[in-house]
């Protein structure tokens, strides 16, 4: 485990002190006063959470997002001023788990709305190897609301490890933004809490999220033609987060080193990933932006496979493949469909 992916609470304890004893009063007050007429102070927990609050609440949020550009959130140590700042804001979205940090500043806070994307959808146990045709989907909007406190329970639990567990260990996997239909639930409760939250608007928050639902379910429908026909259905990455982009268009996602993107992996999980490259037909490695590319190009020199990018949207930088949530997506649609030989 990586010490620097996790700050103690004591540590956030005593920042949280710090940023509340500088708040006034008027920090207290309802979302809806949006600042006495200015925009909604948002914070966003990372990039997909960042997305989504800034094409939901277009020009009547101002957005900040904890985690800058080219920062891999799973590292991210809070400074007293953006605990502070937390604090300061009239709603926050984030992902419970993938942040201890944040988790821990948010729940100390005080902030009235809090929102857990994890609660708006249904999350699931992911190993490194998750096949598409091992769980389906039928009925899951009919139990949204049932699972979404199952998945806050699973983040609980989880948090109090490493902070980053892809379902190696039994926890819930919190990459449900690689998912464009699970994303779009997530963009539908987002937009709900924030009519809530900022009644004056809520129109306009409506509007948007009808928008961007209706990207999202193109991008669907751009992933499901494009992965229908492929010379092989597995993919190897690096990252272990594509559990959901796996399970949603019937692919097998195997992962090289589990929850470390940058962990090397050992020799017998690379005669494994070989063998298995054999079996499958699988022709490349992916690795992702904001790490390093050592253990992929590792593996695939010692397996005689390609290496590529598959970026699991974590933060977008100069080196993404594409300006924003929808851009990248589309460019690893492409990156699978080279990989995979689709027809």
């Amino acid at each position: 485990m990586n010490v620097r992916r996790l700050i103690s609470t004591t540590a956030v304890a005593g920042a949280v002190v710090l940023g509340l004893t500088a708040l006034s009063a008027c920090s207290t007050s309802d979302a809806a006063d949006g600042g006495n007429g200015d925009k909604l102070k948002v914070t966003a927990s990372f990039y997909p959470m960042q997305f989504l609050a800034e094409r939901i609440g277009g020009e009547h949020v101002a957005v900040t997002s904890l985690t800058k550009p080219g920062v891999e959130p799973h590292d991210l140590e809070l400074t007293p001023r953006q605990i502070g700042s937390i604090s300061e804001s009239d709603y926050v979205l984030y992902l419970k788990g993938i942040q201890p940090a944040v988790d821990d500043a948010i729940k100390q806070s005080g902030v009235k709305n809090t929102v857990d994307a994890a609660t708006l959808t249904t999350l699931e146990n992911h190993g490194s190897e998750v096949s598409g045709h091992d769980h389906g989907h039928e009925g899951e909007e009919e139990h949204q609301d049932e699972h979404g406190h199952e998945g806050e329970e699973a983040h609980e639990e989880h948090a109090e490890g490493d902070g980053h567990n892809h379902g190696e260990e039994g926890g819930a996997d919190p990459h449900i933004w690689l998912d464009p239909v699970k994303y779009a639930e997530v963009a539908k409760g987002v937009g709900k809490s924030l009519e809530k939250a900022d009644p004056d608007h809520a129109a306009d928050y409506k509007k948007n999220t009808e928008a961007l639902v209706g990207e999202l379910d193109k991008l669907n429908t751009a992933y499901e033609t494009g992965l229908k026909n492929t010379a092989t259905k597995t993919f190897i990455t690096t990252h272990s987060a594509f559990g959901y982009l796996a399970e949603r268009y019937g692919l097998t996602q195997q992962g090289i080193a589990g929850i470390d993107p940058e962990a090397e992996p050992s020799p017998a999980r690379i005669q494994e990933i070989h063998t298995i490259a054999e079996k499958e037909k699988a022709t490349t490695v992916f690795f992702e932006t904001l790490a390093s590319d050592r253990t992929a190009k590792t593996l695939a020199k010692d397996t005689g496979l390609k290496t590529g990018v598959l970026d699991p949207l974590e933060g977008i930088t100069k080196k993404s493949q594409g300006a924003d949530y929808i851009e990248v997506m589309e460019s690893n649609l492409t990156a699978l469909q080279k990989a995979l030989g689709a027809k």
